[in-house]
């Protein structure tokens, strides 16, 4: 018992550790942020923000993008220009960091410095202006699913053709052509370039036809001449660049990554429960689940009281290994690990998934170990070790087989127990089944466990 609190301790131990990892990721957000001020951005309207949008459009983009917002607004900036070369990403995350740039207090504007696809391309409509480099593209916004096939729904693709269309609206530009950029089965005639859209394609539009057609503004070599059309080449231009905690959380939440950090950290501490000692196993699923929680907290879906959920479940379950409950302390712990990490993720429904894929892949893992390791003790806490010795104080049966061969008188009858007098000794003995009357000569056949079987002897 005193060695499990030990490693109980050391599970605790490392874990707070390994948030308060995150806790500091959270500080160099917020140092960053606290720097940017003080060096000289407080004076209104004397700033330019340029802030890269160059990734996937997945959770851990819209924590960036909200934390250069907010300090773009804290500054008083008097432009914030979104660089943005993204092959497009989640269609949620990407409504909730596009909200985000209509309600900034400063104003904005998207310069396409490579390609708007997608989520990128709606990204930019939500701006307050678009400016494109000679060679970038903006468009093909087909709603695809993670293997790039074409998703049907009509109930999901008819929300995204209203998000691209109220996009398009925003700053007067036509809608047509944004929904030409989803939906592969309208037809569309371009006549300000000579162009048609066909059924089965897509529409991608250059810099030089979103300049005609009214999807961009005006065309910059670079983000420079961009804020010189904007009349703001005399201001300071304050570049933001993702802290080394906003790359890791948005590595660390992409779905795939999150399963598989589930799928270590469940597998890691279930195979260190079966282990002897604190090893490899534990050290990895802590690891794992510290680097969960810290992408979910750095990117601003986790709280405390997630990571209060996570670690209550833990201590619940451990509890039960040493305080039987008929499974319900067990059962609340189950229910504490869940709620804590599907608090923890964008998206709870999501999380149930990946959980769900996670504990499947994860069961998996450990009936393979468990079998590799069937014979180096993994389940050696499940067995019992107890020897009746001598050196113990046991005293163990003695020998019967000394009694076969030899020959003796019965005491009683045998009904086909009863008793014998052999070498002296009185000695419990059965027949083979039949009746054997009293004081007859009987010979010991085998001794079988705790039986002396005997049989008649014949005077004849």
């Amino acid at each position: 018992m005193a060695f499990a609190g030990k490693r109980i301790a050391v599970f605790v131990w490392l874990f707070f550790l390994i948030l308060g990892g995150s806790l500091s990721g959270i500080a160099w957000t917020s140092d960053a942020k606290a720097s940017a001020v003080e060096s000289g951005t407080s004076a209104a309207g004397g700033y330019v923000y340029v802030i890269p949008v160059q990734m996937t459009v997945q959770e851990g983009l819209y924590s960036f993008l909200d934390r250069a917002l907010s300090e773009a607004e804290d500054a008083g900036a008097a432009l914030a220009v979104l660089n943005i070369d993204t092959p497009g990403g989640r269609l949620d995350t990407a409504e909730t960091i596009a909200k985000r740039i209509r309600e900034s207090q400063v104003p904005t504007l998207a310069y396409v410095s490579g390609k708007a696809a997608s989520a990128g391309a709606y990204l930019a409509l939500n701006a307050g202006g678009i400016v494109m480099s000679p060679g970038s593209t903006i468009g093909a916004a087909m709603i695809v699913d993670q293997s790039g096939n074409a998703v049907d729904n009509p109930k999901i693709v008819g929300h995204w053709r209203s998000e691209m269309i109220a996009a398009a609206e925003l700053n007067g530009r036509n809608p047509d052509i944004a929904v030409a950029m989803i939906d592969p089965d309208v037809e569309l005639e371009l006549k300000e370039i000579n162009r048609s859209k066909t059924k089965g394609q897509i529409l991608s539009l250059s810099a030089q036809e979103a300049l005609a057609l009214g999807y961009a503004d005006h065309i910059a070599k670079t983000v420079d001449e961009a804020i010189a059309w904007k009349g703001l080449s005399g201001l300071t231009v304050v570049e933001l660049n993702p802290t080394f905690a906003e790359r890791a959380a948005q590595w660390l939440t992409n779905p795939v990554i999150a399963t598989v950090l589930l799928i270590l950290g469940i597998a890691g501490i279930a195979i260190e429960f079966f282990v002897p000692g604190f090893g490899v196993p534990g050290i990895i699923g802590l690891l794992a689940f510290g680097l969960y929680f810290f992408g979910s907290y750095i990117a601003g879906f986790a709280g405390m009281e997630s990571i209060i959920f996570f670690l209550a479940g833990v201590i619940l379950l451990v509890i039960e290994m040493f305080v039987p409950s008929f499974g319900i302390l067990g059962i609340l712990g189950i229910i504490g690990i869940i709620i804590g990490i599907a608090n923890a993720a964008y998206d709870t429904g999501d999380a149930m998934k990946s959980l769900g894929i996670a504990a499947l892949v994860a069961l998996v893992i450990i009936i393979v170990v468990a079998y590799v390791f069937r014979k180096r003790g993994i389940w050696n806490k499940f067995i019992l070790k107890e020897q009746l010795t001598k050196e113990q104080g046991f005293i163990p049966n003695e020998s019967r087989e000394m009694w076969i061969g030899k020959v003796g008188t019965t005491l009683t009858q045998l009904r086909p127990a009863g008793v014998a007098l052999i070498d002296g000794e009185r000695v419990d003995v059965v027949s083979m089944g039949e009746f054997i009357d009293k004081d007859v000569k009987v010979r010991v056949t085998h001794a079988d466990g705790t039986r002396i079987v005997v049989q008649e002897i014949s005077d004849r």
